[in-house]
């Protein structure tokens, strides 16, 4: 389910074209589509998952992802709750407003969350001053969101799928060759040109991405664990923490 408003900008001189709020619920999605405008997605309390042909986010509450115009893109809600999302003028003659030409995280500020408010709740009045310092605050931060590159060699993609499917699917890299009617060799090249990890590495990543989706769903720490495919709690936590620089408990129960 998925309810949503939007607040049109009220200044025709303004780089902000609309600001949409909603309250979706686990399991809504958007199939893959394409915006005329740069779209700052930003989760309040909702967790979601952004998917683009090569890459993989998970957005959680207090962050935001800028999707640059024409960059086809996918969205499902992992976590109920309320959402945000900041369209922005994509113009050739307005390239400040266009700070990053591929999906970026972002993390939300105070002062940046409470700029968001004001433009949903604030339509039809002078605006310019507010959109201009909006734009201007954003700034990337790598560790906001948590991506997972995916390679496209069909051979290599088909056992992404696979794992990103079942991340506890523990076949080794001999096994995944044979899957894939290719050599060890050739996949563990793949992975290597493609994602920039080894396929170890990757599917390290894959799991806790899948973790990430667990533990926002309130699954506990043990359980989760069991699910991406690590026997002792202990091991996940290692992994997780060498990934994310985390603990998992600091992402859900215990």
């Amino acid at each position: 389910m998925c309810r949503v408003s939007a607040t049109i900008g009220g200044d025709v001189t303004g780089t902000v074209l609309a600001t949409l709020r909603g309250e979706m619920s686990r399991g809504f999605a958007f199939d893959l589509h394409v915006h005329e405008f740069h779209l700052l997605s930003w989760s309040d309390t909702i967790t979601t998952a952004h998917r683009t042909a090569d890459r993989d986010w998970l957005v959680p509450p207090t962050h935001a992802l800028w999707m640059p115009a024409g960059v086809p893109h996918a969205l499902a809600v992992v976590r109920d709750g309320l959402g945000y999302g900041v369209a922005v003028e994509a113009s050739p003659d307005r390239p400040a407003v266009a700070p990053w030409s591929e999906p970026t995280g972002v993390l939300v500020t105070p002062l940046v969350r409470e700029l968001i408010v004001h433009l949903d709740r604030h339509p039809g009045q002078a605006r310019a001053q507010a959109e201009a310092l909006l734009v201007d605050l954003l700034e990337p931060v790598p560790s906001t969101t948590f991506q997972l590159p995916v390679p496209t060699d069909p051979r290599a993609r088909d056992i992404a799928d696979a794992l990103m499917a079942d991340p506890a699917d523990d076949r080794d890299l001999a096994a995944w060759a044979h899957h894939a009617a290719t050599s060890v060799r050739t996949v563990a090249r793949l992975f290597q040109a493609e994602t920039g990890m080894t396929f170890a590495q990757w599917r390290t990543h894959a799991r806790v991405r899948a973790a990430l989706t667990h533990l926002a769903e309130g699954v506990s720490v043990g359980a989760t664990a069991r699910a991406v495919g690590y026997r002792k709690p202990g091991a996940f936590a290692e992994a997780f923490r060498r990934v994310t620089g985390q603990s998992p408990s600091a992402y859900g129960p215990t």
